[in-house]
Parts: C-alpha cells; sequence; structure tokens
C-alpha cells in the first residue's frame, strides 16, 4: 500500500501520513484551551516548559508546532530498554539546565506507533531534533552526559543561525541567509509571502498545486534556491507516491544490479530520512555498473544531492565519492 505523506519545504522528511496528520490536527482543536493553560514544564507549571510527554494525538502540537520558534529534541524511548534509562536522565538533566532555549519531548514508542513508524524506529534510545518541521539531526544509543552536550552544542549553535533561539544571529534584511550545515533546509519560507501560496497547497495535500507555484516564482527569478528546493523535494513525493514500496524493495534485495529499483529504493529511503543509505546504494550502484546503467545511476544521485544545502556534509561526502568512482 502506497503510503500518503505530509508535505514540507523543509526537507524530504516522512512525518507520518495525511490522514493522521489531520486526526492529530482536529485532537489538537478540541483541546486547544486546555493545551493553552498548561505549560508542561516539568516543575509543575512553574518556568519554561523543559520537558513533556509527547503521544501520538498530541505530536502535531506539541513537537512540529513549538519547533517553529524553539527547537525540539524528541527521546524516543520504551520502558523494557535499559540503556533508556540511562540517557533519558541525561537528556532531562541537560533540558532543565536550559530553561527553555530547546524543548525535551518524551516518546514512549511501545504507546504510540505512528510517531516510531514517522520516524523509522528500528532501535533505541533514539534521539531526533526537529527545528522548523522537520528532523535534521540525532544519534543512536546511551551516549555519555559529555558527548551529549558537544552534540546539543552543535546543534544550538547551527539553530542560533537561523535567527532562532538564544544567540540568534539572523542575516540582516535583503541579504541572502545560507543554511546551517547539518540541518535538512532553508529557513521558514513563511517568512518570504512569495511562498505563501506554495505553503497553503502543501499544507492541504495538493503537490500539483504547490509544485505550480514553486515554478510561478522560479518564472520570476530562475533559480531561487528555497524554489528550487521545494520544487525538488515535489518532484521526490510524487515518484515515490507512484511506487510500490514493498515491491521496489523487494526487487532492489534481488536484483542489485537492477538500476530501475535500486533508484526507487534511494528515492524511498531519501523520503524517509535515510540520507547516507540512499548515497551509499547509488554509490555502490555506480561502482558495480558501466555505460548507460551507471550513467543513470549517477544522474539520479546528482538530482538528489539537489535537495540538500549545497554545504550539507553528507551530500559533500558522498560527491567526493562519485568523484573517486568516477576519475
Amino acid at each position: 500500500m502506497q503510503q500518503q505523506r505530509d508535505f514540507s519545504l523543509h526537507g524530504a522528511v516522512d512525518l507520518g501520513a495525511r490522514k493522521a496528520a489531520a486526526q492529530r490536527r482536529e485532537q489538537a482543536s478540541r483541546s486547544a484551551a486546555a493545551a493553552g493553560g498548561a505549560d508542561g514544564s516539568a516543575d509543575g507549571g512553574a518556568g519554561p516548559v523543559t520537558v513533556i510527554d509527547v503521544t501520538d494525538e498530541t505530536f502535531q502540537t506539541e513537537v512540529l508546532e513549538r519547533s517553529l520558534t524553539v527547537p525540539v529534541i524528541i527521546d524516543l524511548w520504551a520502558e523494557w530498554c535499559g540503556p533508556c534509562k540511562q540517557l533519558g536522565p541525561i537528556l532531562e538533566k541537560l533540558a532543565t539546565e536550559a530553561a527553555g532555549a530547546w524543548v525535551l519531548a518524551k516518546v514512549d514508542t511501545d504507546a504510540n506507533p505512528q510517531i516510531s513508524a514517522a520516524f523509522q524506529v528500528q532501535s533505541i534510545p533514539m534521539v531526533m531534533a526537529v527545528v522548523r518541521g522537520q528532523p535534521v539531526d540525532g544519534f543512536l544509543g546511551a551516549l555519555p552526559e559529555a558527548q551529549v552536550r558537544d552534540w546539543i552544542s552543535r546543534l544550538m549553535g547551527a539553530v542560533a543561525q537561523l535567527g532562532m533561539g538564544p544567540g540568534a544571529d539572523p542575516a540582516a534584511p535583503g541579504e541572502p541567509q545560507d543554511y546551517p550545515e547539518g540541518l535538512a533546509g532553508p529557513g521558514d519560507p513563511l517568512a518570504d509571502p512569495a511562498f505563501a501560496e506554495a505553503r497553503e497547497a502543501m499544507d492541504r495535500g495538493d503537490p500539483d498545486a504547490a509544485a505550480a507555484a514553486f515554478e510561478k516564482v522560479l518564472a520570476a527569478s530562475p533559480g531561487h534556491p528555497v524554489a528550487t528546493l521545494g520544487l525538488a523535494q515535489i518532484e521526490l513525493f510524487r515518484r515515490v507516491e507512484s511506487y510500490d514500496q514493498a515491491q521496489a524493495r523487494k526487487d532492489a534485495a534481488e536484483r542489485p544490479d537492477d538500476v530501475e529499483a535500486q533508484l526507487k529504493v534511494a528515492d524511498i529511503d531519501v523520503a524517509g530520512g535515510r540520507i547516507d543509505e540512499a548515497f551509499d546504494r547509488l554509490l555502490g550502484l555506480v561502482r558495480r555498473t558501466s555505460g548507460e546503467d551507471r550513467n543513470r545511476a549517477r544522474v539520479h544521485l546528482v538530482s538528489l544531492f539537489d535537495l540538500f544545502p549545497p554545504r550539507d556534509s553528507r551530500v559533500a561526502k558522498a560527491r567526493a565519492r562519485l568523484s573517486s568512482l568516477l576519475f
């Protein structure tokens, strides 16, 4: 069965089925008054929000919408998981120390299968940072406190360049702002009225209208980076929506040199946030094939690079490996 996806300008990451998102929005609407009266902080309501428990029903408001103004770090855990019990208190301690500079969202993976499926959780503990509605960085396993502090420090340094949080240093008005290394896409497109039409189309799940809106911007401003990125992501989602994903993975596993199957699975992996896996798959295909097959794999890989900021470290690494294979 094909999986419907929410569309986003911020990165090619699946955050749940459209139906589930609609249900969450409906639930959030019904409970808006109650939610407005509770701050969810770990200290019983005094001070800023630091730690919150998140469910499938509250994910839209407590994580995606909250992350538009403050980074949200998700701790995906389960009661039976020993390493989770080591990592959890470290994250809670650091969240309390941060005093609202970022928010820790704790998700019990056993009790919240929709969130687990959205992040395609295969191992826990799993930590993921969400900024402006999209996952941007994360790690697996119970790291020691010093390493967790270092990871959060790097994350917050990059986030500050977006004009979010303490120490923010947004670009001057009228100047282009590079997206920070390690994050998944451009700044909030809602700040630019030119993208309001595209955003509205994506919010209502209309990729054709969103693509048309991006094309309109590109007609007026050829090469506009946000519009180019947005259109590339829409095209990716269109392709993935047309695939029989289970069959594509079966074909790719059974026939490693089946170019079409490998390209499809690479698309599926990018749309699901498994960027390194997608790049590795296509680099392996380039290495194993020749002639037109090799060229198809190369061209498709380069097209996936266009979904990310030029300085993204994963793209830079894959470009270097591709060059070594070709030359």
